[in-house]
């Protein structure tokens, strides 16, 4: 059966206004298709490849909620440390209901790719063997990504004689799609340094991607991201190696910045910013001038470096507040890291698409391309620009060729006669 999406303003294709879809797939993007056994008219409306949400942690959806636990002082150690015990004795049912709600409210703004940040510093896996079997449950609507994340630490954490370094090698053996590590929360910069090592040494073991929390801090000094870089560079893995947070090096100084913008760009790594949570979680010390807790973003984006935005968190102990919605996560992002030049507008989303899938590696499976899984988006804007100023609805999301669903535009009923002058 053949589908012909006319009348559209399409993302990257601007001398193209219709698409073509046959067998779930993109048959062609151009003018003047043809016939197709279905018609439809997209009045006009920006088509985009999915939403990517290349960082965010399901099996901390909603736990912000509970009335027992409160992360008083706001910071991303004290949240740590509440988790580690409310996550005893919750189970895999509880855990997958959970990341089952959290997909839905995502997928319902669009998104249709996600890096699932998942705990692994459990002796029991619970978490690990949630998010692989809602994975799998979900994959004809939904890719998702699971990372190996130890959120306590590899060798901060020791539990029922198990190390979070074997926990996150047993994740990757059950199935894990990506080695994860947090070396800012290791009991000191020796065991940091150790921990970014025996990361790349384990992706390069068990052929998996890397994602690693790092200098999520304020700190300037912090230095695990350099380190991290030079492992992925002598080990030719840049490109499978993502930093994500990345704080500490918003505060670095210019002199040291450069230099490393220098290694970044040879060797290839990536960077996942999020801007609410980090804009929440950061600059906790600071009296004022306050910092906006946000890595160099703008200056990635200039240099070639690829960078991606991701929601983080939904309601729970590191943030209140988000629902999933990646036009939010632009928005703030943009503000944030001033990425409103006119060259901007026409790129910015790349940051919540096109650059995720790049970092999660799915360049064969994403965009919006002759052959490829007729994937995409529909928001209610006629151009990129419309759609970012306007912070627009995603009003459908298309999954190879038939709608996950598909909205109603606002309708808006006022007597305001903005003609009419006042007396």
């Amino acid at each position: 059966m053949k589908k012909k999406f006319t009348n559209a303003t399409i993302y990257k294709h601007d001398d193209a206004s219709e698409i073509l879809v046959e067998n779930g797939k993109f048959k062609a993007i151009g003018h003047d298709l043809g016939e197709a056994d279905e018609t439809i008219d997209l009045q006009g409306r920006l088509v985009l490849p999915p939403y990517v949400d290349s960082h965010l942690h399901l099996d901390y959806y909603f736990t912000g909620q509970d009335d027992d636990i409160k992360n008083e002082s706001g910071t991303l150690f004290e949240a740590i440390d509440l988790w580690n015990d409310y996550k005893k004795g919750t189970t895999k049912e509880e855990m997958k209901v959970r990341m089952r709600q959290a997909v839905k409210d995502v997928a319902s703004y669009g998104t249709q790719f996600i890096r699932a940040q998942t705990d692994c510093t459990d002796p029991h896996l619970t978490g690990i063997k949630a998010a692989l079997e809602v994975r799998d449950e979900l994959k004809n609507n939904i890719t998702i990504q699971v990372v190996a994340f130890p959120q306590n630490g590899m060798y901060s954490f020791e539990e029922e004689g198990q190390s979070g370094r074997d926990l996150v090698e047993k994740a990757l053996q059950l199935g894990a799609d990506c080695v994860g590590g947090i070396p800012h929360n290791e009991w000191s910069a020796e065991d940091g340094n150790e921990s970014v090592k025996e990361i790349v040494r384990l992706a390069i073991k068990y052929d998996k991607l890397i994602d690693v929390h790092c200098d999520e801090t304020d700190d300037h000094q912090a230095r695990f991201l350099e380190v991290l870089n030079a492992e992925a560079l002598k080990q030719g893995y840049g490109k499978s190696t993502t930093a994500s947070h990345t704080s500490s090096f918003g505060s670095a100084n210019d002199a040291y910045a450069f230099r490393m913008m220098g290694l970044f760009r040879q060797s290839g790594i990536n960077f996942v910013a999020c801007p609410t949570e980090n804009l929440f979680l950061q600059g906790r010390q600071d009296t004022y001038p306050k910092r906006r807790g946000l890595t160099r973003v703008k200056e990635f984006v200039d240099h070639g470096i690829n960078v991606a935005f991701g929601q983080d968190s939904i309601v729970d102990l590191w943030y209140p507040a988000g629902s999933g919605n990646m036009m939010n996560i632009l928005d703030n992002g943009l503000h944030a890291t001033q990425l409103m030049r006119d060259e901007d507008f026409p790129r910015n989303f790349d940051l919540i698409t096109y650059n995720g899938a790049q970092l999660m590696q799915l360049e064969d499976h994403y965009g919006l391309d002759e052959g490829k899984p007729a994937n995409f988006i529909v928001l209610d804007a006629p151009n990129t620009f419309e759609a970012q100023r306007r912070r627009v609805e995603c009003l459908a999301s298309i999954r190879h060729g038939e709608y996950l669903f598909k909205k109603e535009p606002r309708v808006f009923d006022t007597e305001l006669d903005i003609d009419r002058k006042t007396k």
